[in-house]
Protein backbone atom coordinates (compact mmCIF):
# COMPACT_ATOMS: atom_id res chain seq x y z
CA UNK A 1 0.00 0.00 0.00
CA UNK A 2 3.15 2.23 0.96
CA UNK A 3 4.37 2.01 -2.52
CA UNK A 4 1.38 3.13 -4.36
CA UNK A 5 0.92 6.02 -2.45
CA UNK A 6 4.55 7.14 -3.00
CA UNK A 7 4.03 5.98 -6.56
CA UNK A 8 0.63 8.23 -7.21
CA UNK A 9 2.46 11.25 -5.47
CA UNK A 10 5.44 11.26 -7.60
CA UNK A 11 2.95 10.39 -10.77
CA UNK A 12 0.82 13.51 -9.80
CA UNK A 13 4.26 15.21 -9.48
CA UNK A 14 5.36 14.24 -12.73
CA UNK A 15 1.92 15.78 -14.31
CA UNK A 16 1.75 18.63 -12.62
CA UNK A 17 5.05 19.16 -14.03
CA UNK A 18 4.01 18.54 -17.99
CA UNK A 19 1.56 20.94 -17.17
CA UNK A 20 4.32 23.40 -16.05
CA UNK A 21 6.45 22.35 -19.24
CA UNK A 22 3.52 22.70 -21.71
CA UNK A 23 2.65 26.62 -20.10
CA UNK A 24 6.49 27.13 -20.11
CA UNK A 25 6.79 26.09 -24.02
CA UNK A 26 3.92 28.30 -25.28
CA UNK A 27 5.31 31.18 -23.41
CA UNK A 28 9.01 30.50 -24.61
CA UNK A 29 7.39 29.84 -28.22
CA UNK A 30 5.58 32.89 -28.40
CA UNK A 31 9.00 34.88 -27.57
CA UNK A 32 10.00 33.21 -30.78
CA UNK A 33 12.03 30.41 -28.86
CA UNK A 34 13.81 27.66 -30.78
CA UNK A 35 13.46 24.00 -30.35
CA UNK A 36 15.66 21.49 -30.62
CA UNK A 37 16.37 17.49 -29.84
CA UNK A 38 12.93 16.81 -31.19
CA UNK A 39 14.40 13.22 -32.66
CA UNK A 40 15.39 11.75 -29.36
CA UNK A 41 12.52 13.49 -27.58
CA UNK A 42 10.29 10.37 -27.58
CA UNK A 43 13.28 8.19 -26.21
CA UNK A 44 13.07 10.47 -23.32
CA UNK A 45 9.42 10.43 -22.95
CA UNK A 46 9.63 6.36 -23.34
CA UNK A 47 12.59 6.08 -20.44
CA UNK A 48 10.48 8.02 -17.80
CA UNK A 49 7.19 6.31 -18.65
CA UNK A 50 8.31 2.75 -19.36
CA UNK A 51 10.68 3.39 -15.39
CA UNK A 52 7.33 3.16 -13.88
CA UNK A 53 6.14 0.10 -15.32
CA UNK A 54 9.18 -1.51 -14.55
CA UNK A 55 8.87 -0.05 -10.90
CA UNK A 56 5.39 -1.38 -10.83
CA UNK A 57 5.99 -4.46 -12.54
CA UNK A 58 9.41 -5.31 -10.08
CA UNK A 59 7.93 -4.31 -6.91
CA UNK A 60 4.36 -5.53 -7.32
CA UNK A 61 4.93 -8.53 -9.05
CA UNK A 62 7.67 -10.00 -7.58
CA UNK A 63 6.81 -9.02 -3.89
CA UNK A 64 9.78 -6.85 -3.17
CA UNK A 65 9.15 -4.54 -0.16
CA UNK A 66 10.57 -1.06 1.96
CA UNK A 67 14.27 -1.53 1.67
CA UNK A 68 15.94 -1.55 5.63
CA UNK A 69 17.80 0.95 4.57
CA UNK A 70 14.64 3.52 3.35
CA UNK A 71 15.54 6.29 5.77
CA UNK A 72 18.96 7.05 4.02
CA UNK A 73 17.02 5.99 0.52
CA UNK A 74 13.86 8.48 1.41
CA UNK A 75 16.55 11.00 2.63
CA UNK A 76 18.09 11.26 -0.42
CA UNK A 77 14.65 11.28 -2.44
CA UNK A 78 13.31 14.20 -0.06
CA UNK A 79 16.90 16.22 -0.90
CA UNK A 80 16.53 15.53 -4.89
CA UNK A 81 12.95 17.07 -4.74
CA UNK A 82 14.14 20.14 -2.96
CA UNK A 83 16.69 20.41 -5.64
CA UNK A 84 13.64 19.68 -8.39
CA UNK A 85 11.94 22.71 -6.62
CA UNK A 86 14.87 24.33 -7.13
CA UNK A 87 15.90 24.58 -10.26
CA UNK A 88 12.63 24.87 -11.17
CA UNK A 89 12.55 28.16 -9.38
CA UNK A 90 15.77 29.64 -10.66
CA UNK A 91 15.21 28.63 -14.18
CA UNK A 92 11.31 29.95 -13.99
CA UNK A 93 9.65 30.13 -17.66
CA UNK A 94 12.71 28.87 -19.35
CA UNK A 95 12.27 24.98 -17.26
CA UNK A 96 11.36 22.71 -19.50
CA UNK A 97 10.97 19.22 -20.57
CA UNK A 98 11.87 20.01 -24.00
CA UNK A 99 14.83 22.17 -25.15
CA UNK A 100 13.62 25.21 -26.16
CA UNK A 101 16.40 28.55 -25.93
CA UNK A 102 15.25 32.05 -26.69
CA UNK A 103 17.49 33.52 -29.02
CA UNK A 104 20.21 36.05 -26.96
CA UNK A 105 18.14 35.33 -23.84
CA UNK A 106 20.64 35.77 -20.62
CA UNK A 107 22.03 32.44 -19.19
CA UNK A 108 20.54 31.65 -15.77
CA UNK A 109 23.64 31.33 -13.75
CA UNK A 110 21.49 31.63 -10.39
CA UNK A 111 20.41 28.75 -7.78
CA UNK A 112 22.07 25.78 -8.24
CA UNK A 113 23.36 26.91 -11.87
CA UNK A 114 26.03 28.76 -10.18
CA UNK A 115 27.57 25.55 -9.17
CA UNK A 116 26.56 23.36 -12.83
CA UNK A 117 25.35 23.23 -15.62
CA UNK A 118 22.56 20.66 -15.59
CA UNK A 119 21.76 20.39 -12.15
CA UNK A 120 18.05 19.06 -13.24
CA UNK A 121 19.58 16.33 -14.77
CA UNK A 122 22.01 15.25 -11.73
CA UNK A 123 18.17 15.29 -9.76
CA UNK A 124 16.70 13.08 -12.09
CA UNK A 125 20.25 10.39 -12.13
CA UNK A 126 19.76 10.30 -8.60
CA UNK A 127 15.37 9.75 -8.91
CA UNK A 128 16.42 6.80 -10.95
CA UNK A 129 18.55 4.97 -8.94
CA UNK A 130 16.74 6.13 -5.39
CA UNK A 131 13.39 5.47 -5.68
CA UNK A 132 13.84 1.92 -7.00
CA UNK A 133 16.34 1.34 -4.32
CA UNK A 134 13.75 2.39 -1.86
CA UNK A 135 11.36 -0.32 -2.70
CA UNK A 136 14.18 -3.15 -3.63
CA UNK A 137 13.83 -3.19 -7.38
CA UNK A 138 17.28 -3.87 -8.00
CA UNK A 139 16.92 -4.53 -11.54
CA UNK A 140 14.81 -1.40 -12.41
CA UNK A 141 17.61 1.04 -10.49
CA UNK A 142 20.47 -0.68 -13.18
CA UNK A 143 18.85 -0.77 -16.42
CA UNK A 144 17.22 2.72 -16.13
CA UNK A 145 20.35 4.06 -14.96
CA UNK A 146 21.70 2.74 -17.80
CA UNK A 147 18.87 3.92 -20.26
CA UNK A 148 19.17 7.33 -19.03
CA UNK A 149 23.12 7.68 -19.33
CA UNK A 150 22.75 6.71 -22.46
CA UNK A 151 20.04 9.82 -23.33
CA UNK A 152 21.59 12.08 -21.18
CA UNK A 153 24.96 11.65 -23.87
CA UNK A 154 22.52 12.38 -26.55
CA UNK A 155 20.36 15.20 -24.68
CA UNK A 156 23.48 17.34 -22.78
CA UNK A 157 25.77 17.50 -26.07
CA UNK A 158 22.23 18.96 -27.74
CA UNK A 159 21.51 21.18 -25.57
CA UNK A 160 24.90 22.79 -25.41
CA UNK A 161 25.20 23.23 -28.92
CA UNK A 162 21.40 24.56 -29.48
CA UNK A 163 22.66 27.27 -26.06
CA UNK A 164 26.27 28.23 -27.72
CA UNK A 165 24.67 28.64 -31.34
CA UNK A 166 21.85 31.04 -30.11
CA UNK A 167 22.95 32.50 -26.61
CA UNK A 168 26.60 33.61 -24.55
CA UNK A 169 26.16 30.28 -23.21
CA UNK A 170 29.99 29.99 -23.38
CA UNK A 171 30.80 33.33 -21.85
CA UNK A 172 28.66 32.51 -19.25
CA UNK A 173 29.91 29.47 -17.91
CA UNK A 174 33.90 30.52 -18.65
CA UNK A 175 36.50 30.48 -15.48
CA UNK A 176 35.67 33.95 -13.08
CA UNK A 177 38.96 35.90 -12.67
CA UNK A 178 39.74 33.83 -9.63
CA UNK A 179 40.32 30.63 -11.25
CA UNK A 180 41.67 31.97 -14.25
CA UNK A 181 45.11 33.60 -11.88
CA UNK A 182 45.28 29.71 -10.20
CA UNK A 183 45.84 28.69 -13.89
CA UNK A 184 49.90 28.43 -15.00
CA UNK A 185 50.64 29.98 -17.98
CA UNK A 186 52.89 28.24 -20.77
Amino acid sequence: MLFYIFLFLIIGQRLSELMIAKRNERHMKQKGAIEFGQSHYPFIVAVHSLFFVSLIIEVALLQKNLSPNWPVFLTLFLLAQMGRVWVLASLGPFWNTKILVLPEANIVKKGPYQYVKHPNYIIVTIELIVIPLLFQAYMTAILFTIFNAVILAIRIPTEERALKQLTEYTEAFAKSPSQIKNVKKV
